[in-house]
């Protein structure tokens, strides 16, 4: 469809820039050599559409286009197949916003209690490990308070 658009859009350049108003512009020299005129012309004309092609297909590669277009005709196909309508904004900007913030803000939120409990998990755990390393502390205090006084 892209191509035949621009293809269209040459062939519709060629017609505003007829030879006639070619001929107007260089009117002095299209008395003294029409046929020569002629294939200036031509030659301009083949030369401006073969420039134009070259720059259109430059951004196409650039800019990944046949990809895009590519990925937009898959989305269309796909929307086809739908039965309810698509989202249209409502007019008023607050009740669009919510309606499509809410729902992400509601993962996000459910995402930030799972990864909260995953750390108040692992925090209890390390402070189990604490209290035992403290306790073995204790008794390795003891046991050395034991031992002095046994040398003692």
């Amino acid at each position: 469809v892209f191509t035949t658009v621009v293809d269209t859009f040459l062939e519709k350049l060629a017609a505003a820039g007829s030879y006639q108003r070619f001929a107007n512009c260089y009117r002095c020299f299209y008395k003294l050599q029409p046929e020569m005129t002629r294939s200036i012309y031509d030659q301009f004309i083949s030369q401006l559409q073969s420039s134009i092609k070259e720059e259109i297909q430059e951004v196409k590669d650039e800019g990944n286009l046949e990809a895009l277009f590519n990925s937009l005709d898959k989305i269309v196909e796909e929307a086809k197949n739908r039965e309810e309508p698509a989202w249209r904004p409502s007019g008023i900007p607050e009740e669009d916003v919510r309606s499509a913030m809410v729902p992400y803000l509601l993962k996000h939120r459910s995402y930030l209690r799972k990864v909260l409990k995953e750390k108040e998990e692992e925090n209890r755990k390390v402070a189990e490990s604490v209290l035992a390393g403290r306790d073995r502390i204790a008794e390795l205090q003891q046991l050395i308070q034991a031992r002095k006084h046994a040398w003692q």
